[in-house]
């Protein structure tokens, strides 16, 4: 919460897109006059300060697109766009629905729903996904492996579990710490991309727990391609 707190720390790192889970509203997130303004901003919600918000900076511009089915709430397509490039984004928030106890049933509807744009170059999946294989239960088809599974039949790979050669379930490097409890560490927060992306990938870096502890329970996964 409260980005307009935070986006300094995460600007220290030169993004070009940025995606906050529990995100404020628009109209409510002001910055201050020294802190970098986004060129461009999107968010999703019904709670105005705890949203999905999806920040660009450079020459970086944000479209919606039109087939967003908000039965899969936090699953938001998007396009993101400069001259050179188009890309594909899935913006993610895993979020437990109503009427079950699994944080992934969103994620998998979505990808089952969102054929045509999987089948898409320049594709990301990004976001707090909420689910690790290790939570996986028998029988439950949208179970986290699942999901990993069906993406990687579309060639669709994680980018975290790619360039640091890690099974999934297995990570090394969390990106939430419960209560922020350096004792309580999970793997929550994903980049799937497409192939062609995954051969432009250069760096996957995941935030150490000392140095964002005081501003989340999450660290940021930062992922650099070669454009």
């Amino acid at each position: 919460m409260a980005y307009r707190k935070k986006a300094h720390a995460l600007l220290s790192k030169n993004p070009d897109i940025v995606i906050i889970q529990e995100c404020e509203r628009l109209d409510k997130l002001i910055f201050k006059d020294e802190i970098q303004k986004p060129n461009d901003s999107f968010w999703f919600g019904d709670n105005p300060h705890k949203g999905l918000g999806v920040f660009t900076y450079g020459d970086y511009t944000i479209s919606s697109l039109p087939d967003h089915n908000t039965d899969f709430r936090f699953v938001v397509p998007l396009q993101i766009s400069n001259t050179k490039n188009t890309y594909t984004l899935l913006a993610i928030w895993a979020q437990k629905p109503n009427s079950n106890d699994n944080y992934g049933i969103h994620i998998w509807k979505a990808i089952n729903y969102y054929t045509d744009l999987l089948s898409l170059d320049n594709l990301l999946l990004v976001g707090d996904f909420n689910s690790n294989t290790f939570w996986d239960k028998p029988n439950r088809a949208s179970n986290h492996s699942n999901v990993v599974a069906y993406l990687s039949r579309l060639g669709i790979e994680s980018t975290y579990h790619h360039f640091h050669n890690q099974l999934q379930g297995k990570e090394k490097d969390p990106t939430f710490y419960l209560y922020k409890q350096i004792g309580r560490p999970y793997h929550l927060d994903y980049c799937f991309v497409s192939q062609n992306l995954l051969k432009k990938l250069q760096n996957v870096y995941v935030g150490d727990h000392q140095d964002w502890t005081a501003l989340s329970d999450h660290s940021p996964v930062s992922i650099d391609f070669d454009e």
